[in-house]
C-alpha cells in the first residue's frame, strides 16, 4: 500500500522550480519503486520528461531553463501527472499518448504496446548488409501494433509499399492514426489479419516483425507497468512461441528472391534455438542495448521449412 500524502496545496508552496519538480517526481518514483522499460532509463529520466511534457517543452531543452518558477495551474498538471505515474504504476507513454522509435514521435494508448524494439537500429540502418536497399519495393510488418516500424520504415524506404498487419482492429486503429500524422496514406496500408491469413499470393523483399513472445512464466512475473499494455501484444503461450512457429513455417513463400525475414523473440530466444537447433538463426547484436532479434534469409527457411 502506498504511502503517499497527496497534499497538493503544501506541494504547490514549497516546490517552485522545474528543477524542484523533476527531483521530487524521481523521488516519488523512487519511493514507490517504479519500473522504468518504456523508454526511459530511470527515476530521474522519467520525471524530467513527464515535467517537460506536461509544460509543453521540449525535452532537450537548455539547462538554464530548469531554473525557471511554474505558475499556479502548470504546478496543479505536473504534481496531477507525477502522482498518476507514482500510484497507477502505468507507462509514462500513456499518460502522455506519446512515444518514441527511431527518433519519430507517435501516438500511444493502452491499445497497443508501447514501442521499445532494438529493431529501430536496424531500421535506421536500412537493414544493411543483409538487404540491397535500394532494391526494397516491399515491406511487410507483421503484427504491427502502433504502427511504428511500418512508418519508420517508410521514412527510410521512401520507394516501398509497406503492409501493416495485426489481428487487433483497436491496434489497427492506432497505427492509422499514426500513418496519418506522419502523412504515410499511401505509402502504408493496414491489413486485419492473424498473421498471414489474409496475405495469399503476397510476397515482399523484407517481413519484419516484433510479434506477442512472452512466455507463461515471465507474464505472471512482470511488473506491475506491463499489466496497463493489452495482453494480447505479450503472452505466446507456455513458451513465448506461439506466432513464431507458425511465422517461421510460412514466412518463405511470401518473400521474394534475396528476401529476408527478421524477427524479435526477446527472452524466447532460448526456447526457440531448442526447438529448432539446426536452424542457422543469425542473431543481431545492437550498439545501444537490446537481444533476441534473428535474421534468416528465404533461402534458409526454404532449406529448413520447404516451399509451403
Amino acid at each position: 500500500m502506498s504511502n503517499i500524502n497527496y497534499n497538493k496545496k503544501a506541494l504547490k508552496e514549497s516546490l517552485h522550480t522545474i528543477t524542484d519538480y523533476v527531483r521530487w517526481g524521481a523521488s516519488l518514483f523512487k519511493q514507490e519503486n517504479l519500473y522504468y522499460g518504456h523508454g526511459n532509463a530511470s527515476a530521474i529520466d522519467e520525471a524530467a520528461y513527464l515535467v517537460l511534457y506536461t509544460l509543453n517543452l521540449e525535452p532537450d531543452i537548455q539547462s538554464v531553463y530548469f531554473s525557471s518558477n511554474l505558475t499556479s495551474n502548470e504546478k496543479e498538471y505536473v504534481i496531477d501527472i507525477i502522482f498518476r505515474r507514482a500510484l497507477e504504476k502505468i507507462p509514462a507513454a500513456y499518460l502522455t499518448n506519446e512515444s518514441w522509435f527511431a527518433n519519430l514521435s507517435f501516438y500511444v494508448d493502452p491499445r497497443v504496446l508501447v514501442p521499445r524494439s532494438p529493431i529501430a537500429e536496424l531500421i535506421q540502418n536500412y537493414f544493411e548488409p543483409w538487404i540491397e536497399s535500394d532494391n526494397v519495393e516491399r515491406i511487410l510488418d507483421l503484427c504491427t501494433g502502433s504502427g511504428c516500424i511500418a512508418c519508420a520504415c517508410a521514412y527510410c524506404f521512401p520507394q516501398a509499399e509497406i503492409d501493416a498487419v495485426d489481428i487487433s482492429s483497436d491496434a489497427l486503429d492506432v497505427a492509422k492514426i499514426n500513418i496519418e500524422n506522419h502523412h504515410l496514406i499511401g505509402q502504408v496500408r493496414t491489413i486485419e489479419s492473424d498473421l498471414f491469413n489474409k496475405l495469399q499470393g503476397q510476397q515482399y523483399n523484407i517481413i519484419v516483425s516484433n510479434p506477442p513472445y512472452v512466455d507463461a512464466d515471465d507474464m505472471q512475473s512482470m511488473p506491475q507497468e506491463f499489466k496497463a499494455e493489452p495482453e494480447l501484444g505479450l503472452a505466446a503461450g507456455d513458451d513465448g512461441l506461439d506466432l513464431v512457429i507458425p511465422m517461421l513455417e510460412q514466412a518463405a513463400s511470401h518473400l521474394y528472391p534475396e528476401g529476408i525475414l527478421i524477427v524479435e523473440v526477446g527472452n524466447s530466444e532460448y526456447a526457440l534455438q531448442e526447438r529448432y537447433p539446426d536452424l542457422p538463426f543469425y542473431w543481431m547484436e545492437f550498439e545501444k542495448g537490446g537481444h533476441g532479434v534473428f535474421l534468416l534469409t528465404k533461402e534458409q527457411l526454404e532449406a529448413y521449412f520447404g516451399t509451403g
